[in-house]
Formats: structure tokens, C-alpha cells, sequence
């Protein structure tokens, strides 16, 4: 006997919005189980004679919903073993048990769906005048609602929402993308005897008296000129607007090449943000980033190159193919395997067959410093590297010493300043540091040493400019031996 399932759509109310099919689908049932008994016609069953049974009891038991589904799964194939099985639930098409059904599907076997009125269809008819909807419309279980994602400009109609702690979650996920105070529409319990669709504010979603699968939520789209909260899709239209027909003749001009400057200042900017350790900035930087990314990417879709989709697929594309341990088969154990694993992975996607073509692909578009950096890192993957800072700290005085005779001879010394600029990045990478912020550092310290000296000739009586370099030496000597002290103390 191969084991079959009937789900029947029990729809949104009492029976009398059940189809004929489901009705005799239900009263011919050998083996009924409901998803829950908390449903009207789960009254109008019992007082026909129809025995069920139910999953109320697993909503207590289990706290992650995935395993919850995959349980009623389990059993209703358990039970169709036995005999066929007709399994009733608000609304086939979105139930996640329905689906667990359909994904653990035995060979041979067979789930056989009913359609019905779905509980959106009659929450829709019962909209408020103020609410008429009409186009698109994003239909979601709260069971699998909050945290994803989700554009405000189209509409969604949230089902099921079972209990206050549910809509809690609903309620938070929400007030990220819409105000507190937005209007919505709220169904009470179809239970519930005459109950009416009411409008709220979002924050009170939580706070009503009654919840059970019946209830529902919709939250009407809302424009950005509506809202104080924005997402992706909101910034990508913004930058439409500024360069489409009447839009912002400055944005209009923008060009890849134009831009190119705002893209580092941002950049930078962020780093700075991240530096200072406020939270608040960071994000304001990073949007400052994202502008830019967006506007490139509105940049090519005006010319017909690309645009934001080609961005995120690019990118999406590549975190998938290098983290072949995630999304593959690859096995990594340790952080240090996984990089290994993307310059391996790297090298084959960009075709580079020699370590030398690898030390060419670094962009020359880093700063100095940083490309430094990551070429002597390159090279130090095949064996080509000191093993320690002490060993590559003689090469600095040895290039420094190239850089004398190149001025003693007067001759131009920028190869030579090259290489020793470049011999100091292998001594700052060999112990670990970053050879950017190191200098970033020693810029700050002198910027403060300088400001302490010229304080301390000006409490003398004295002005920069009317010194020599020997006597600023004195000031500089006490500033730089009183701040070791003072950092020696710490």
C-alpha cells in the first residue's frame, strides 16, 4: 500500500466557506488530523460526528519551527502507512507543514492538495474603504515572517499569527522597515463571534486580547516620503530619480571617472569611523559607501553596462565559489585552511597559472603602502620571504645606505627611496602590523608632539618662527622625553 495524503484547505472561517470538494473530502476522511483544532470547522466536525485528531500539543513542545513542521511531517507519513490520511490545515498553498510534506515525500507515495478560499482572499474583501488594494501583494505565514526580507513599498498581508509572542517578533521586524505609529489593519479571531477587521498603529500589534491561526495583519505599502526608516530599494530608486527627467543636474553629470575620487574619500572615511569605535557614525559612513556603490551602478545602467543586479550577482556569485566549504564540497577547519582555500580558488577563477601573475593581479589602485604589503605576502606564499622582522631589519639599513650615496653623488634618489620604503613595509609586515596604520600612527604622534612643542615655546615667550631648528630641538627633546615618561606611567 502506498501511503497517500489529502490536504484540505479548511479556509479562512467557518464551514460555510469550505468548497464541496473539501467538505466531502473531510466527511469521507478514514484518517482525519487537523493541523490545529483551534478552527471553526473544527466545531462544525465534532458536532457532525467526525472524529480527528490533532498537532495542537507540538506548539508547547517544540521552540525552533523548522523542527516543529518536520515533526507533523513525520507523523502524518507514519500514520499513511496504515491507511490514507486527510490532513486539514487554513491554507495549503502557504502551510510550512505542507511543504516539510512535500520535501520528505517516500517513494511511491502521494500528497494530494485541495484548493480553497485562502484566509488572504477573505481578509482582502474585508479591508477597510481607506485600504482598497489593488496590484502586488506579498503573502506571509508569521511563523516565517520576521527577519526577512522585505521592501515596504509593496504591501504584505501577515496570516497566522497564533500567539502574542508571534506577533511580538512581527511587530519588531517591522518597526525596522515602517514608524510605530503607521495604521494598519488588524483581523481579530475568525473565531470569535461577529469580530471585525480594525485599524491600528503598528506598535499595537502585540497588545491585542486574542490570537490564533485566523488572525492576520495587513500593512498597506508605504512610500519613502511616508516613512523615516529606508531599505536597499528605497536608495536605488532615490538615485533614479536624481538622474532621471527633472532630477538633480550635478548627479545627472556624474560619470565612473568623476566619482571615482568620492568612492576612496568614503572609504577612507569609514575607516576613520571605525577607528573612533561610535556605532552611530560608522553606519552613517558606510551609507556614505553604499551611496557611491549605487551610484556607479546608476551610472552604468544609464549607459547600458550594468546595473545594481549585475553588482550584487557579481559579488553574490563570488562569496558562493569561494566559500566552496559552505556552499560546496569543499571541508575547512580552521580560518587559516579557509584562506588558503580562497587564494586557491581565486587563482583558478582568474585563471592565473604562475606566482608571478599573481603578484601582478594586486590592483594598482591601493595605496602604496598597502600594495606593498600584499605583493610581499604573495611572495612570501611560494617560500620567498625573511622568517623573521630581525632578518629583514639589516635590509632597511642597507637600502638607506643606498639612499646616502645616491645623495652624496647628488644623483635623483627615488628608486632607491623606493626600495627602502618598500624593505621598512617587510620589517612592519614581519611583525604583524599594518604597515598603514603604523604610519598613520607616527603621523598622529608627531602631529601631537608638534602642537606640545609650539605650546611649550609659546608659554615661553617665544614664536616658532624665530627659532632655530637647533633650538626647537631643545622644546622637541623635552615634549618627546615627557610624553614617554607620561605613556611609561600607564
Amino acid at each position: 500500500m502506498k501511503p497517500m495524503i489529502t490536504v484540505v484547505s479548511l479556509g479562512p472561517g467557518s464551514e460555510e466557506l469550505l468548497t464541496l470538494q473539501s467538505i466531502k473530502a473531510l466527511e469521507n476522511a478514514e484518517n482525519l488530523i487537523l493541523r490545529t483544532a483551534r478552527h471553526p470547522v473544527a466545531e462544525y466536525l465534532m458536532a457532525q460526528g467526525h472524529a480527528f485528531a490533532d498537532f495542537d500539543a507540538l506548539y508547547d513542545q517544540f521552540e525552533d519551527f523548522d523542527d516543529m513542521h518536520a515533526e507533523m511531517a513525520r507523523r502524518l507519513w507514519q500514520e499513511a502507512t496504515s491507511g490514507p490520511v486527510t490532513y486539514g490545515v487554513i491554507d495549503a498553498a502557504s502551510d510550512e507543514s505542507v511543504k516539510a510534506l512535500q520535501s520528505t515525500l517516500p517513494k511511491g507515495a502521494q500528497v494530494t492538495i485541495l484548493p480553497g478560499v485562502t484566509l488572504c482572499d477573505a481578509r482582502l474583501s474585508q479591508l477597510p474603504p481607506d485600504f482598497a488594494h489593488a496590484g502586488s501583494l506579498r503573502i506571509l505565514p508569521a511563523m516565517t515572517a520576521a527577519g526577512s526580507p522585505h521592501d515596504p513599498r509593496t504591501p504584505v498581508m501577515i496570516t497566522e499569527i497564533w500567539q502574542g509572542v508571534l506577533a511580538g517578533d512581527i511587530k519588531l521586524w517591522l518597526s525596522d522597515l515602517y514608524d510605530d505609529e503607521m495604521p494598519i489593519v488588524f483581523f481579530p479571531s475568525a473565531v470569535e463571534k461577529k469580530s471585525a477587521a480594525k485599524v491600528i498603529p503598528l506598535m499595537e500589534l502585540d497588545r491585542q486580547k486574542v490570537y490564533d491561526h485566523t488572525v492576520c495583519a495587513y500593512i498597506p505599502a508605504a512610500p519613502m516620503k511616508a516613512r523615516r526608516r529606508y531599505c536597499f530599494e528605497d536608495l536605488v530608486e532615490i538615485l533614479d530619480i536624481l538622474r532621471g527627467p527633472g532630477g538633480c543636474p550635478w548627479d545627472r553629470e556624474q560619470t565612473h571617472e568623476s566619482l571615482k575620487k568620492y568612492l576612496i574619500e568614503e572609504a577612507y572615511e569609514t575607516g576613520g569611523a571605525i577607528d573612533e569605535g561610535d556605532p552611530d557614525h560608522i553606519a552613517d559612513e558606510l551609507g556614505d559607501v553604499l551611496l557611491q556603490v549605487v551610484f556607479h551602478a546608476a551610472v552604468g545602467k544609464a549607459h547600458g553596462t550594468f546595473a545594481i543586479q549585475d553588482v550584487t550577482s557579481a559579488i553574490c556569485s563570488k562569496m558562493i565559489y569561494r566559500h566552496a566549504h559552505i556552499f560546496g564540497d569543499d571541508h575547512c577547519a580552521t580560518a587559516e585552511e579557509v584562506s588558503d582555500n580562497w587564494e586557491r580558488l581565486k587563482k583558478m577563477e582568474k585563471g592565473l597559472t604562475t606566482q608571478a601573475s599573481v603578484l601582478a593581479d594586486v590592483s594598482k589602485g591601493l595605496p602604496a603602502l598597502m600594495r606593498a604589503s600584499k605583493v610581499q605576502k604573495k611572495a612570501a606564499q611560494v617560500g620567498f620571504d625573511w622568517d623573521t622582522a630581525l632578518e629583514a631589519l639589516p635590509k632597511v639599513t642597507e637600502e638607506a645606505q643606498e639612499v646616502l650615496e645616491e645623495l652624496n653623488q647628488q644623483r635623483d634618489p627615488a628608486e632607491e627611496l623606493g626600495d627602502l620604503l618598500f624593505a621598512c613595509v617587510n620589517v612592519v609586515r614581519l611583525c604583524g602590523l599594518d604597515a598603514e596604520e603604523a604610519l598613520k600612527n607616527a603621523t598622529e604622534k608627531f602631529i601631537r608632539r608638534f602642537t606640545a612643542m609650539e605650546n611649550a615655546i609659546i608659554l615661553d615667550g617665544k614664536a616658532l618662527k624665530g627659532l632655530t631648528l637647533s633650538e626647537m630641538d631643545v622644546y622637541w627633546n623635552c615634549v618627546k622625553a615627557a610624553q614617554k615618561s607620561d605613556a611609561a606611567s600607564r
